[in-house]
């Protein structure tokens, strides 16, 4: 088996909306795909210890990230018959309300594009070396704790 190159997944700082319709529109031509799942990542105004959040900051040892990312990636297409996987994730700070995680997954059918995206964010989310610290509106901060 061919050992595929990485891709690209970090973006700085939030995922503008145009890059998930420019995603969608480039796949209109794959006349083979039934089916597309997109999951995405939203920053929100959570409260804590009376504190409201505005923004989260994430960082990351990219390279080993990025790593990571492909390995969670190879693993879904041998678990999954998806045609096409596409995973971003910001870096920098990305405010509430503004996207932080683009998984989009493709398939001759449904249910497994589904299987595939929920598959990729549980996998991302449980093992994937991303920091988040969590900027108050008063500009503290704390370091966010994936549940």
């Amino acid at each position: 088996m061919d050992k595929k190159k990485p891709k690209k997944v970090f973006v700085k700082g939030a995922i503008p909306p145009e890059k998930i319709a420019t995603s969608i529109a480039n796949h209109q031509s794959k006349t083979n795909i039934g089916a597309h799942s997109i999951f995405l990542g939203q920053i929100r105004a959570d409260e804590i210890d009376g504190k409201k959040v505005s923004a989260i900051d994430y960082s990351a040892y990219e390279e080993m990230a990025e790593n990571v990312f492909h390995e969670i990636r190879e693993a879904a297409f041998s678990k999954f018959d998806m045609t096409c996987c596409h995973i971003y994730h910001s870096l920098g700070q990305v405010k509430i309300g503004e996207i932080c995680l683009f998984v989009f997954t493709s398939s001759a059918h449904r249910k497994i594009a589904i299987e595939a995206c929920n598959y990729l964010v549980e996998e991302i989310k449980a093992k994937v070396p991303i920091f988040g610290k969590e900027i108050f509106e008063d500009e503290t901060h704390q370091w966010k704790v994936n549940k």
